[in-house]
């Protein structure tokens, strides 16, 4: 597969920052009460996402190492400033639903992540594509969370009446407990097509089940190395 598209496979299915890594879980429980939330927080998230990608992949061999990750902020934000004031301009209704949540992606751990662990270690095409990919899979996720919170919640699909108004909608779908059903509904999906992580794939292969503290092959490399961690 061309690595530019396994950028976008992987960000997308592969390593989808919600459903596969379990990252920015802080918005999507929030905001995905509704599909035109999800599709609003997902795309800011990934115009801020592919600008930080490519920027410190420009500065990655100017930046000082020892304040890499200050300036990694400092360049987000930025950028999420900027975000935040287009959409307050031209789309007031989705700022007042997003609310705190866009300045929040200052903090958003998808971010930052893919700054120190892929931009500023590969050229700005890859890391454009990396972010393209990382926020499509956001979005994805949290429009198909929001879409099936709104329908099961509210009865309606992007503001329209989807069932019938004999059918009671449930309503704990459009708060906190309904969102972790979904995303854990989700999960249990992709992991009954197969869909198989990097921890997972420890599992399979070797029989490590992330219990680094009582597992005899961490113990026996301890003691290998003189008993130094």
């Amino acid at each position: 597969m061309n690595k530019y598209l396994e950028r976008l496979y992987n960000g997308i299915i592969k390593e989808n920052p919600t459903l596969i890594l379990l990252l920015g879980m802080c918005p999507t429980l929030a905001v995905s009460t509704r599909a035109m939330n999800g599709i609003g927080m997902g795309l800011s998230t990934t115009a801020v996402l592919i600008l930080s990608n490519v920027v410190i992949s420009l500065l990655r061999k100017v930046i000082p190492n020892e304040v890499r990750l200050p300036a990694y902020i400092v360049i987000v934000a930025s950028l999420v400033t900027v975000t935040e004031l287009t959409i307050k301009a031209y789309l007031p209704s989705l700022f007042s639903a997003l609310g705190i949540y866009i300045p929040l992606i200052v903090v958003n751990c998808i971010i930052l992540g893919r700054a120190e662990a892929y931009a500023n270690k590969h050229s700005v095409g890859l890391s454009f594509f990396d972010g393209l990919g990382m926020g499509l899979g956001f979005t994805i996720a949290l429009t198909l969370a929001g879409a099936l919170r709104e329908i099961l919640g509210n009865g309606t699909f992007f503001g329209l009446r989807v069932l019938p108004e004999s059918i009671e909608p449930m309503g704990i779908f459009v708060q906190p407990p309904g969102a972790f059903l979904i995303i854990a509904l989700f999960i249990a999906i992709m992991n009954a097509i197969g869909i198989k992580t990097r921890q997972r794939k420890l599992v399979e292969s070797n029989g490590c089940d992330g219990g680094c503290a009582n597992c005899a092959m961490a113990a026996d490399c301890k003691e290998a190395k003189g008993g130094k961690e």
